[in-house]
């Protein structure tokens, strides 16, 4: 009897360690698995590049040298063309956020806060910049801001101005990083506008402040937040950005260190430890933004939306809206209609070269041959169908790791979650270049796998977006009430099932909206891909940089307008399937 007993105790505590162990295994292994993910695609490419940066050797091809060294960031710190290209970086950059948040601000501004004629036309004018992709809108300026060929010379010389305007420069860069980067600070801004109580601006009126004194005291401080997080997000992303600086900045040999990374990679032999260590130089920039945006917003309150129901007020501003009118019109004009008009002349047009104002408007001069040439060839469709290709896979792969992630940060308990989110957000302070450089020295050993192949610039894009992803998913996902879950496990539905039948029919908007935002800026980004790319993986942004490089003005013009139809194309069906999914 006592060897029956104790074989029952023995038996008792091996199903009690059973179960033990498999809980721990339904607790951990599920955020396990994620973690597995981000690390291969986020932890281990940064990893590789931070070690080559630190050796003098290729860690993925040559093994991790067991000398580290800091050689490289003295070099690159002790190089004067290095310096040179940061403080262009720094500055370029540094005005081009100052003037986006200008106008950003200002058309936030006259959208939410005034009473100007036309806002909603405004509201849409504000935010066109952004179906233009960067290389397409710094191309576009070349030919209308040209000193020699540019259509505005032209006008200028031939109403007998002496005055010149030349975007080859310093200047041409911050006006048009400016004027493209400006939609992200007015998308921040007027959503904090709009959901503030107006309550605090009248009592300020009440108190014998003006308009603009009003303003200045209590709206801008109110809405910091989203002002610090739109100029935040400009910054990091010009700081990041190849394709203007390069077709802009190269022809007046104005480097920045985006395109400066790309000429340690184009020597002979390429200089990538040096490349490496440039790219870390331009993580610890972005990454001491992200810091100083947490710690300017830390313990101070911005509170302004209560339970306290309030009516939306617009200032009359009498006969000064039209001014505000006015000037949202001449922003639409400037940064989306002349350089639009640019494109499609030199994408028609037979030659660039436009002698004077008949010559402009002679139709002899204008051909579709431009685009004859551009669709009989091979490469075009071959970067088309690979551009495709590549959104597609990330759209999709980036898509659910997203609503994985979002769903087991925001709706679980399980360990580990707080992990997923701060490594899923991380890339966010990683430049799109630097994602490129990275991937390259993680995976370049593995040809025929993943090297060589459309994947891999599927895999850095998504990379590059997660954070973007995880945040229009985070939203969505934090709008459900847990009721809805624990009313579906009452009633003996299991986890799986729950997800399934519950939250992915509500956040299907949600999911639709976070791909095709990724499939939108994947198929527009060139610094990700434009070092991972080969004859036979090249993508439509690479091969556009190519045809302007190549000084095939054509050719190129025709290109961008392609990409830009192409892209308002998506851009639409999405917004459609967006709708229809919404009212289902």
């Amino acid at each position: 009897m006592a060897e029956i007993a104790v074989a029952k105790t023995a038996d008792a505590r091996m199903d009690r360690a059973v179960l033990r162990f498999t809980n721990l295994w339904r607790r951990y292994a599920w955020t396990g698995f994620l973690l597995l993910i981000l690390i291969a695609l986020i932890a281990y490419p940064m990893a590789m590049l931070v070690l080559g940066a630190l050796t003098t050797t290729n860690p993925a091809l040559e093994g991790i040298s067991s000398v580290l060294t800091l050689q490289n960031f003295q070099d690159v710190l002790n190089n004067p063309l290095i310096r040179t290209a940061a403080v262009n970086s720094l500055v370029s950059c540094g005005l081009g956020t100052f003037f986006a948040v200008i106008i950003g601000v200002g058309l936030s501004w006259i959208v939410a806060r005034t009473d100007t004629p036309l806002r909603g036309w405004v509201e849409t004018a504000s935010i066109m910049p952004l179906f233009m992709p960067p290389l397409v809108a710094a191309v576009a300026w070349s030919y209308v801001g040209s000193p020699t060929t540019g259509l505005i010379n032209t006008f200028f010389k031939e109403f007998g101005w002496e005055f010149r305007i030349n975007l080859y420069s310093m200047t041409g860069m911050v006006a048009v990083f400016a004027m493209y980067y400006a939609p992200y600070v007015y998308m921040f801004v007027s959503a904090a506008l709009k959901n503030m109580d107006p309550a605090l601006e009248e009592a300020a009126q009440m108190s014998g402040a003006g308009p603009v004194r009003t303003m200045l005291t209590i709206t801008l401080p109110l809405v910091a937040p989203a002002i610090l997080s739109g100029s935040l997000l400009a910054f990091v992303v010009m700081f990041g950005i190849y394709g203007i600086p390069a077709a802009l900045g190269t022809p007046a040999r104005i480097d920045v260190l985006t395109t400066y990374l790309f000429k340690l990679t184009s020597w002979t032999p390429p200089l990538f430890n040096a490349a490496a260590a440039v790219a870390i130089v331009m993580v610890v920039v972005t990454s001491i933004c992200v810091a100083i945006q947490h710690w300017a917003l830390s313990g101070r309150s911005f509170v302004t939306v209560t339970g306290k129901s309030f009516k939306p007020r617009t200032l009359k501003l009498g006969p000064w809206r039209w001014v505000t009118f006015g000037l949202a019109c001449l922003y639409a004009l400037v940064a989306v209609v002349v350089p639009c008009i640019g494109l499609l002349v030199a994408a028609f047009r037979k030659f660039l070269f436009v002698p004077n104002l008949k010559s402009l408007f002679d139709p002899n001069q204008y051909t579709f041959g431009h685009f004859d040439r551009l669709f009989e060839s091979a490469l075009v469709w071959r970067s088309f169908w690979n551009t495709l290709e590549v959104g597609i896979v990330s759209a999709v792969i980036g898509g659910f790791l997203a609503f994985a992630i979002s769903y087991t940060v925001h709706r679980t308990n399980l360990p580990g979650r707080r992990t997923l989110d701060l490594m899923g957000t991380l890339p966010v302070a990683v430049p799109g270049l630097v994602i490129g450089v990275a991937y390259l020295w993680a995976w370049i050993a593995f040809s025929g796998v993943l090297w060589g192949t459309t994947l891999i610039i599927a895999l850095a894009l998504v990379a590059r977006f997660l954070p973007d992803t995880l945040k229009v998913l985070g939203g969505s996902l934090m709008q459900i009430h847990r009721e809805l879950e624990e009313a579906s496990k009452i009633c003996g539905t299991g986890t799986l099932q729950t997800i399934l039948r519950i939250i992915v029919p509500l956040t299907v908007p949600g999911l639709i909206s976070a791909m095709s935002l990724l499939f939108i800026l994947s198929i527009r980004e060139l610094g990700s891909s434009l070092f991972l790319f080969t004859n036979t993986t090249i993508v439509m942004p690479v091969l556009l940089l190519d045809f302007h490089e190549g000084g095939d003005t054509g050719a190129t013009a025709a290109f961008s307008v392609f990409q830009v139809v192409l892209l308002l194309v998506i851009v639409g069906g999405a917004n459609i399937l967006g709708r229809m999914t919404s009212v289902r």
